[in-house]
């Protein structure tokens, strides 16, 4: 897609404007602490096509894709009391609602509470971190594909500095046309060694929804968040699915300056039979994971918040923050008769947190990617400017 004024006002904006605070204060209404926060990301990805044409654009010639990936606008409340609430709302595409919730601190304890509204389920570890900390342009292909992320519901959290526990119902999501499908998540995780610059954290989740409309597709990009999808599970989707369900183990490592990440999951769709040849009942099965290195070259490092890594700032604002990772990415989607395909990744990235409100993106993608004999390699190279506060 290309890339119109304004996203490209946007990232003019993001390398001229001053420096602002994180979560800036309006007022206190109602008792409530009021503050404003923001996020705004524009990429743009060149490709390598090997087989199939990645831009999305269609058969351009251009072999690009630039457009804003991101423009939230989130308001935040404080108070009365023991609640705490959030309204979000993300301008970019066609518009989606984000975090719209309320929280009631039980005892006022931050890591004991209830909440209500939409928000991210119990489950993965890198869709539960800020999005705006990504290690990577595009997260995990398992991230994108399995993650349950914001849903209308309800949640019970329980935990400690070094453990935590939760467990949610989930309905539909807020915004009109989008995920659907009634179910429940639960995680927990455990911190044996938890200071700040020496973190080990393990965990695991599960999450558990019903597959409206009886059909249910799987695909995935090539860690390329505009691009064309390499491997699929078919246009007609996985027919006659009654639920779906994901188990997924994490962990953590962080030793000063260096941080090690790794998820795997495996999905299960439970299918009706039907008792007709051409429609077999038996389950899909399919899986995938992702281990990932990080460095601050810089010398800065992370801290361990409700089992997701917590990314420090610059030490030195003015000078900033590198970040040089690796990471490799894996998913398969074949079991049976259905071929999805498989696909391997490995991306090298480098980071530029600038100031307190910047920061710059380049990846670098090799794709090994393989659907019905079909093999396909492409290469791909990203670039993300962001602003926020």
């Amino acid at each position: 897609m290309k890339l119109i004024p304004a996203p490209l006002a946007l990232a003019i904006l993001a390398c001229v404007a001053p420096a602002a605070h994180a979560e800036v204060a309006i007022d206190v209404i109602g008792g409530s602490e009021v503050s404003f926060e923001g996020l705004l990301q524009t990429d743009g990805y060149w490709y390598d096509n090997d087989v199939a044409n990645l831009d999305a654009d269609g058969s351009d010639g251009d072999d690009t894709d630039f457009g804003l990936r991101r423009a939230e606008l989130v308001l935040k409340g404080k108070g009365p009391g023991n609640i705490d609430w959030v309204l979000g709302y993300d301008a970019s595409g066609d518009g989606k609602f984000l975090d719209a919730n309320v929280k009631y601190k039980i005892g006022g304890d931050k890591k004991h509470y209830v909440q209500v509204g939409q928000f991210k389920q119990p489950n993965s570890m890198e869709e539960l971190s800020s999005t705006k900390n990504n290690d990577f342009i595009s997260k995990a292909m398992i991230t994108n594909t399995f993650a349950v992320g914001r849903r209308l519901g309800a949640s019970y959290n329980i935990g400690s500095d070094d453990w935590q526990v939760s467990a949610s119902y989930f309905g539909r999501e807020l915004t009109r046309n989008r995920a659907h499908g009634s179910g429940f998540g639960l995680r927990g995780g455990w911190a044996p060694i938890n200071e700040k610059g020496n973190v080990f954290y393990i965990g695991a989740s599960y999450a558990n929804y019903d597959v409206d409309g009886d059909t249910i597709r799987w695909r995935a990009r090539p860690d390329a968040d505009l691009s064309n999808r390499l491997i699929d599970t078919g246009s007609s989707g996985i027919l006659n699915a009654d639920r779906t369900s994901t188990i997924g183990l994490e962990s953590f490592w962080v030793h000063g300056p260096f941080k090690l990440q790794a998820e795997y999951m495996m999905n299960s769709v439970d299918r009706y039979d039907t008792g007709f040849a051409s429609q077999p009942g038996s389950d899909f099965d399919s899986s995938g994971g992702y281990i990932s290195g990080v460095w601050n070259v810089t010398g800065e490092t992370w801290t361990n918040k409700g089992g997701v890594p917590g990314t420090s700032g610059a030490e030195n604002p003015a000078s900033g923050m590198w970040q040089l990772g690796l990471r490799y990415d894996t998913l398969d989607l074949d079991d049976g008769i259905v071929q999805g395909g498989q696909m391997d990744t490995w991306t090298v990235g480098v980071n530029y947190y600038w100031r307190s409100n910047f920061k710059f993106m380049v990846d670098y993608v090799k794709v090994d990617s393989e659907r019905r004999g079909v093999d396909d390699s492409p290469n791909i190279i990203e670039a993300r400017a962001q602003f926020f506060w």
